[in-house]
């Protein structure tokens, strides 16, 4: 029989009765004590941290964010990411808090020299940076006077003839030829016509 020792993990076996055990058997002593395996010190435990704050978003996705508080296209979107990055690489990647419109005049500059670019194209990486110092950084950028402006080319617009654009529609079939109709007809952008509804169209007028 076990009774409780004095300590904890640990107990004392009590004599056996006079004449249990038969001839040749070993009896256990008595006061011997049996060990049990202690509780594991609670000190190696491994606690959990406290909450941290989170992390500020990083700049390109604060241009993501501002462009869709102002439901910017995504294609508008990628775009200014694009051209942020190029520049922030540009001058070895320099944050462009610390930057200002020396910096994107020497961008925009080798773009037109070194880069060879179309007048649309610099105009495009123009508008993105002065996206990111005005609703993201908010700051302000001078008149950029110095900036080196990419040649427009002089070409004549091309107009087709309603007889070539008959000829151009009578060969499409199904769903462009239908589209191909609309954008004739109304004027539409090709993006705006891949989106267009049937609730956007306004059958009452016809």
């Amino acid at each position: 029989m076990v009774r409780s020792a004095d300590c904890i993990g640990s107990a004392t076996l009590a004599p056996p009765p006079v004449g249990h055990y038969s001839d040749g058997a070993v009896a256990l002593q008595t006061n011997e004590r049996v060990r049990y395996p202690q509780a594991p010190d609670t000190s190696l435990l491994v606690r959990e941290r406290g909450e941290t704050t989170p992390r500020p978003p990083k700049l390109l996705d604060r241009v993501r964010e501002a462009n869709r508080l102002r439901h910017g296209s995504r294609s508008t979107e990628k775009s200014y990411v694009g051209w942020i990055r190029r520049y922030i690489l540009f001058h070895g990647k320099r944050h462009p808090a610390e930057m200002g419109a020396p910096e994107v005049t020497r961008f925009l500059s080798s773009l037109a020299v070194q880069g060879k670019v179309a007048a649309s194209t610099q105009n495009q990486a123009l508008s993105a940076l002065l996206f990111l110092y005005r609703h993201v950084l908010r700051q302000d950028l001078p008149w950029l006077d110095d900036v080196v402006r990419a040649k427009r080319p002089k070409r004549l617009p091309i107009v087709l003839t309603r007889d070539e654009v008959r000829a151009v529609i009578t060969e499409l079939h199904g769903t462009p030829r239908l589209m191909a109709t609309l954008l004739y007809g109304s004027g539409l952008r090709l993006l705006e016509c891949c989106r267009l509804r049937v609730q956007d169209v306004d059958f009452g007028m016809n």
